[in-house]
């Protein structure tokens, strides 16, 4: 673990309710710690996902949060927040959720991190947790990608040969296994929770020229093609450094107004191809939650030419590691290469910013030229980069009648 992590006073830790008193396994202690304790060990972490910040449980309102703290003696070695979803007619009892997570040494012997977690959120009413270990199991360039989609033979990531297997993601798919946890990602990598295959462009050691000398042709063309159309991209929100693909504005309109154009133009993306929009709540509480936790935790930005928005995304930061998170873009003119604009943009903000990664986030693993999830995959590879497999999400089942009659009722739903 980091030697940055801060050591925790006696006096400043809280007593624990007696339902939730704290278990000791193997020398760790799990226990509650405040959202401001959970914050300041996030900030000594090079890299956290977003989904792990206590502000993220600001997000997710439908579900009770809460954050935990892993303890040796007094010092506080890990986090993790915890969503809690309840079961219908079992509403006392709840699955205990750590998005892409927890933030613990997944390097070590991880029983004593999780032996732990488990006894503490089974006597707080826990009868299963889902976690989603941060560690990659496979990596593939976008070199072997494209080889991969011209090649009718392969038909998943999973099928090229010279794939790069990461010795920690191995050790823990094999000890939570061992261990009775379940896994939870299906074949196509999507499922209720976060995606198991994701692509990522590793930014550390270069410069802007370096970046944009590994993307391809097209997307060079792209970006070069938006700024000479005169798009310019307006960064709203605390995450950006000031750069953008064509020409960047500073944040002029208030951002309750940017962010409804943003969602218009989403739910116009979202009817083009066809999935479900959320809500505008949903984006106002993300910005006002992750905003008020840290003011560069999240951006905006809108590609404009000639006054007509033309495509708009969001990235999140935590520590070095940059995502985007949504993007939306008008059927109208899409020559003029907005989306590509606003990737530039994020990207330049991410070096800037002294980031390791800029995260593209959720791809299906297929390499079939007739799978219509191809081209998301296509997209994304132009930056670039590689694709990247981890471990997946798992259930560790604490009440098995409880744990079967919720997987019951969720195929039922049919998630």
């Amino acid at each position: 673990m980091s030697s940055r992590e801060p050591a925790r006073p006696e006096a400043a830790r809280p007593a624990a309710p007696a339902r939730l008193a704290s278990v000791r396994t193997a020398a760790l202690t799990v226990g509650p710690i405040s959202a401001a304790e959970h914050l300041a060990f996030v900030r000594t972490r090079r890299s956290v996902s977003f989904l792990q910040t206590p502000g993220w449980g600001g997000v997710k309102t439908e579900w009770r949060s809460e954050s935990l703290g892993w303890f040796d003696g007094r010092r506080l070695v890990g986090a993790g927040l915890v969503l809690h979803r309840p079961v219908p007619r079992f509403e006392r009892f709840t699955l205990a959720y750590l998005p892409q997570g927890p933030d613990i040494d997944w390097t070590g012997e991880i029983a004593r991190w999780l032996d732990p977690l488990a006894a503490h959120l089974k006597a707080a009413g826990a009868f299963a947790i889902r976690l989603g270990p941060p560690v990659r199991t496979n990596s593939w360039s976008a070199a072997q990608v494209k080889e991969g989609i011209a090649d009718p033979g392969a038909g998943r990531l999973t099928d090229l040969p010279d794939q790069h297997p990461d010795p920690v993601g191995a050790r823990v798919t094999g000890r939570l296994r061992d261990a009775g946890w379940l896994p939870q990602s299906p074949e196509n990598g999507f499922g209720a929770g976060q995606p198991q295959f994701t692509y990522e462009l590793p930014l550390a050691g270069r410069t802007e020229d370096d970046v944009l000398g590994g993307m391809n042709q097209l997307w060079r063309r792209n970006i070069k093609k938006a700024a000479k159309e005169g798009v310019e991209v307006t960064v709203v929100g605390g995450g950006g450094a000031g750069v953008a693909s064509a020409s960047t504005t500073g944040a002029g309109a208030a951002i309750g107004d940017d962010l409804k154009a943003f969602h218009d133009l989403y739910v116009h993306t979202a009817e083009r191809d066809r999935f479900t929009p959320r809500p505008p709540h949903y984006f106002t509480t993300m910005f006002a939650a992750m905003s008020a936790e840290d003011p560069g935790r999240i951006s905006l930005y809108l590609a404009r030419h000639q006054g007509d928005l033309v495509a708009a995304t969001i990235m999140v930061r935590v520590g070095a590691h940059a995502w985007y998170l949504y993007g939306a873009s008008s059927t109208e003119k899409r020559e003029v290469r907005g989306s590509n604009a606003c990737q530039w943009a994020m990207i330049r903000d991410a070096l800037a910013a002294g980031c390791d990664v800029y995260d593209l986030r959720g791809i299906t693993p297929t390499l079939d030229a007739d799978d219509p999830h191809v081209g998301l995959i296509q997209f994304k590879v132009g930056t670039g980069g590689r694709a990247v497999r981890y471990a997946g999400e798992w259930d560790l089942p604490l009440r098995s009648s409880i744990y079967r009659a919720f997987a019951l009722y969720m195929r039922r739903r049919g998630q």
